[in-house]
C-alpha cells in the first residue's frame, strides 16, 4: 500500500510537469515542462521558453530551478526532486548538479541530447562532484505523445 501511495504522488508531480509542457506547446515552444518538489510540495515550475524569451538557456528545467531557488532564497536546493517530461540535456544537468538536486525523474528519453543515460550519463560520472539519483520513463508515453503531436503539427504547417 505504501508503494502505491508513493507512486501516485510521483505520478501527480509528473502530471503537473505535463500540464506545463502543454502550456509550452500552446505558446509555440517545444512542449517540455518541469517542477521542483520539496517535502511533497511543488516549489518551482517551468516550461520551455527559449523561443519567446530569445534565451537559449530557458529550458523547462532551468526555469523550474530558477523559480524554486527564488522561493527558497538559495540557489542550492538539497533535498529537492526535479520532475521533467524529457530527459535533461548537458546544460540542464549542469544546473541540476550545481543546485544539488537530490533526484531527477523524467518521462521520455532523449536519444539525441539526453545525458541521464541516453547519450551520456553525467549523473554517474565519478569525476563530477554531485550525483543525483535518476529515474526515467515515468509517464513516458504521455510525454512522447505531446512531443510527437507538436512536431507533427509543425510539419503540417510547412
Amino acid at each position: 500500500m505504501r508503494y502505491e501511495v508513493a507512486e501516485a504522488v510521483e505520478i501527480s508531480f509528473m502530471r503537473a510537469a505535463l500540464g506545463l509542457a502543454a502550456e509550452a506547446g500552446a505558446r509555440g515552444e517545444v512542449p517540455v515542462g518541469a517542477v521542483v518538489v520539496r517535502g511533497g510540495r511543488i516549489i518551482g515550475r517551468g516550461w520551455n521558453q527559449p523561443l519567446g524569451g530569445h534565451d537559449p538557456s530557458a529550458h523547462a528545467e532551468i526555469m523550474a530551478l530558477r523559480a524554486a531557488a527564488a522561493a527558497e532564497g538559495n540557489y542550492r536546493l538539497p533535498g529537492c526532486d526535479l520532475y521533467v517530461t524529457l530527459e535533461p540535456c548537458a546544460m540542464c544537468a549542469g544546473a541540476i548538479m550545481h543546485a544539488r538536486i537530490r533526484r531527477v525523474v523524467f518521462g521520455a528519453s532523449d536519444l539525441k541530447t539526453g545525458v541521464c543515460g541516453s547519450v551520456l550519463d553525467l549523473f554517474s560520472e565519478p569525476r563530477l562532484n554531485h550525483h543525483a539519483t535518476v529515474e526515467g520513463g515515468v509517464l513516458a508515453d504521455d510525454s512522447v505523445r505531446l512531443l510527437q503531436d507538436f512536431f507533427a503539427g509543425k510539419r503540417n504547417q510547412s
